[in-house]
């Protein structure tokens, strides 16, 4: 039987907002499993506030920006131990000094990042040297980029959470794609559409609609039909196209974009956030 820590149970709280003892009860029988303490609390009909957890990170500054072109967008986070580090204005001069690198050469990932060069040496020592003058752990965790015919970045107040998306025409309007990228900040969705979602996030989510649907007392054959019904509200609230479009909720993105031009749509987006 794993240990069960204060902290893992403090962090579950935090990622679905159910109670302490609950959090401990489903992590006890899971074994500590985080993912599966997750499943096993929506299962019995547990408010989970987020289905799940934004990537793991400490403090930090998380930035994005396109390229002059405006066909290639990038968005890296630098991570360090204080909140007071991340708000220093050197900081985050330094993790837009590191972006800009990775805009102007494209990597293909993140160890590429880290062995290109930023004034003469690589990103990888400069860290290092950083380490020295700050007297912190400083570390580049993460790095994507997107490549379309328009794409846009945003980076939200503070530089904890930093959005890019892909769109599929050129010369789109600049408030339009700020629009879009705002939303993947303020709604995390998962994939931009349906056919974007695994089949095991499916699986799951029919799953546990079922057990839902189940513990309220329904039989075996309607608990089916329930779930499917649900996964239906899952890939309306989870996918970007289909979400409701949090300036005017009488349109979903999807309807907001065909209003702008019927062959507009989403390529791909990417969003990282520190987990604050």
């Amino acid at each position: 039987m794993a240990e069960i820590k204060a902290a893992d149970v403090a962090k579950l709280r935090k990622t679905t907002g159910a109670g302490m003892m609950d959090c401990k009860k489903a992590l006890t029988e899971t074994n500590g499993d985080f993912e599966e303490a997750i499943d096993l609390l929506r299962k019995k009909g547990q408010k989970v506030a987020s289905k799940r957890a934004d990537r793991e990170a400490s403090e930090g500054a998380v930035v994005a920006d396109i390229s002059t072109d405006g066909k290639f967008s990038a968005v890296i986070a630098l991570n360090c131990e204080t909140d007071f580090v991340a708000k220093n204005d050197d900081f985050v001069k330094f993790a837009k000094e590191i972006l800009k690198v990775a805009i102007d050469n494209k990597p293909a990932n993140l160890d590429e990042l880290k062995n290109l060069e930023l004034n003469g040496k690589k990103i990888v020592d400069e860290i290092t040297n950083q380490i020295g003058v700050i007297g912190e752990k400083v570390d580049l965790s993460y790095y994507d980029s997107i490549s379309a015919e328009t794409v846009i970045s945003y980076i939200h107040p503070g530089n904890k959470l930093s959005t890019i998306v892909g769109f599929n025409i050129a010369g789109i309007d600049n408030q339009v794609a700020k629009d879009v990228a705002m939303q993947v900040a303020a709604m995390n969705p998962i994939a931009v559409n349906q056919e974007g979602i695994s089949q095991k996030i499916i699986d799951k989510e029919i799953e546990i609609g079922k057990e839902q649907a189940i513990q309220e007392g329904k039989p075996a054959d309607l608990a089916e039909k329930i779930s499917k019904g649900r996964l239906n509200k899952f890939f309306k609230e989870n996918t970007l196209l289909n979400q409701q479009f949090v300036k005017d909720n009488k349109d979903t993105i999807q309807d907001y974009l065909k209003q702008q031009n019927k062959d507009l749509t989403v390529t791909e987006f990417k969003r990282y956030s520190l987990n604050v």
